[in-house]
């Protein structure tokens, strides 16, 4: 356990990018896969670093908070407003078409009056420490309970644990939805 007192909780920076990008592929590894049409973690790695490093994209570090413990990064969650999915989400479809000659055309994720929880990663030595539930509650103070929005994510059917996690933290569930091939479900938190 770690005390929370030294833990903050901040905005991503640039600087951050390197750091962020496998806590992201730890959440999305099968979808970053399919993404790019092959098995390579390092190559997966490398995509997710390039976006989060640039600005206006879904995985762009503009778009993710930090978990950082005594200097260091220890978990990423990225979040973004729904209504900006596919503005944010046409980047990495141009970049993978023209880099791995793959026309990638996954469902849509979110949509507008929801802010999306896309990705949330703890470093693996982290997990089991609550650093998961922080950044969800941390969302949920300043998203849900201070400006009135909605929160929404979609979660593996056969990822009971994370499941468990979002509705002992107030999300329910709005229904059903397939992603890059996996039965998701689709929760939401609001007021």
């Amino acid at each position: 356990m770690y005390p929370t007192k030294t833990m903050i909780i901040r905005k991503a920076t640039i600087a951050d990018s390197e750091q962020i990008a496998p806590y992201l592929m730890l959440a999305m590894e099968d979808i970053v896969f399919k993404f790019i049409g092959k098995k390579d973690k390092i190559a997966a790695i490398n995509l997710l670093q390039h976006f989060v490093k640039m600005e206006r994209n879904q995985y762009s570090f503009q778009n993710c908070l930090v978990a950082q413990y005594n200097g260091k990064i220890i978990a990423a969650i990225n979040f973004y407003d729904g209504a900006n999915f596919i503005q944010l989400r046409e980047p990495i479809l141009q970049f993978i078409k023209i880099h791995f000659n793959k026309d990638s055309n996954p469902e849509i994720e979110t949509q507008a009056g929801e802010y999306y929880i896309d990705t949330l990663g703890v470093d693996p030595k982290w997990q089991g420490n609550g650093i998961g539930s922080k950044l969800l509650k941390f969302l949920i103070e300043k998203y849900v309970v201070q400006a009135g929005q909605t929160l929404g994510l979609l979660v593996e059917e056969d990822n009971p644990n994370a499941k468990r996690l979002y509705l002992k933290l107030g999300f329910k569930s709005v229904g059903k939805q397939i992603l890059v091939g996996k039965q998701m479900e689709h929760l939401q938190i609001h007021i």
